[in-house]
């Protein structure tokens, strides 16, 4: 259940980075040609046919796809930096990770304010993240997180943000991968975490909710979601870190809206522009090879309830140890660039 960036495996000019999945051959860097090529516009519209308004969020221009932009330019790659730019040119979130989420979240902050344009966070700290798995780790305990949380929502402060809380938390409790002596806690601590972003003036938070590959039956996830807050959310997310196409997993948003009563979502569309891996392969969830760029990060949906396609995992993040990738939450150039490359003209 990888595909966050930890950290401290990496060294970004703003150190943040991604998280929640949902998964290993040679790396990446061009498609397989395991599947016949598809479209430029399918590939980049992962399933749907989203509108072109530009996202009211803030692009990093010292992010790692930006940075090996640069690099590659000085190296006369500049073909390979012309694709890189798919992926530098939009905004994707950030993953404030260690004991103090202070410096990085204020930087990004002061990076965005400039521009007027909201900062995209993911808080991916919870205690016993990820069932040990690639991406193990989080707050010791419940007073830890509590107390990061706070200074997380802290050094947001005033300024415009969107905050997708804890990937596979909740999800970890549907599926039983999370012991049952904890799962009162963890919910506690994502209640408490909803109210603690809500008291910002301007914190959207949407509480992560898996998806549809994962967890077939929506309705397993009402209970657990309204124990965690989100009828004080803004809704929920999905597909955090995964592949399941647009349409797939906007007909499962509906479904489980419905049963929310109405809640409004987001999809994380940053490599789902061929779907997932075929076959039913291990570990298919991650560094599979032959995906694509999805859609670009709008809010201009065509549906009600969905309120944005997003990049909440980085894309060229790696999703652990598995293909020949590096450590979970590395920056991996080949694995973006054919991300970049499958995406079609």
């Amino acid at each position: 259940m990888s595909g966050r960036r930890i950290l401290p495996v990496v060294s970004a000019a703003v150190a943040v980075s991604a998280a929640l999945a949902v998964g290993c051959s040679s790396p990446p860097g061009a498609p397989s040609g395991e599947e016949p090529a598809v479209s430029a516009a399918d590939a980049v519209r992962g399933g749907a046919a989203p509108g072109t308004a530009s996202p009211p969020y803030w692009v990093d221009p010292e992010s790692d796809a930006a940075r090996q932009v640069s690099a590659w330019k000085e190296a006369g790659r500049l073909a390979d930096a012309k694709l890189l730019e798919r992926i530098s040119t939009h905004p994707v979130a950030d993953w404030p990770a260690g004991d103090d989420p202070e410096e990085d979240i204020r930087a990004a902050v002061r990076g965005a304010s400039p521009s007027h344009r909201s900062v995209l966070f993911v808080a991916y700290n919870i205690p016993h993240r990820d069932c040990g798995a690639y991406s193990a780790g989080g707050a010791s305990d419940a007073n830890a997180y509590r107390s990061w949380m706070e200074r997380f929502a802290g050094a947001i402060g005033d300024a415009p943000a969107t905050v997708v809380l804890e990937p596979d938390a909740v999800a970890h409790v549907v599926d039983g991968c999370t012991p049952p002596s904890i799962h009162s806690e963890r919910l506690d601590l994502l209640s408490g975490a909803v109210d603690t972003l809500k008291a910002r003036p301007r914190t959207r938070v949407y509480l992560d909710a898996g998806n549809p590959e994962w967890l077939a039956d929506p309705a397993k996830l009402v209970e657990p979601l309204r124990r965690a807050g989100i009828d004080r959310a803004d809704g929920f997310s999905l597909n955090v870190s995964n592949f399941q196409t647009n349409d797939t997993v906007q007909a499962y948003g509906e479904r489980l809206s419905a049963l929310l009563g109405g809640a409004h979502y987001v999809i994380d569309s940053s490599r789902n522009g061929r779907g997932p891996l075929p076959g039913g392969r291990s570990e298919s969830w991650c560094n599979p090879p032959g995906r694509a760029l999805g859609t670009p990060p709008t809010t201009d949906t065509g549906y009600e309830r969905l309120d944005a396609y997003l990049w909440i995992k980085r894309p060229g993040d790696s999703d652990g140890p598995c293909r020949g990738g590096p450590a979970a939450g590395a920056w991996w150039p080949s694995y973006a660039l054919g991300l970049a490359r499958a995406a079609g003209p």
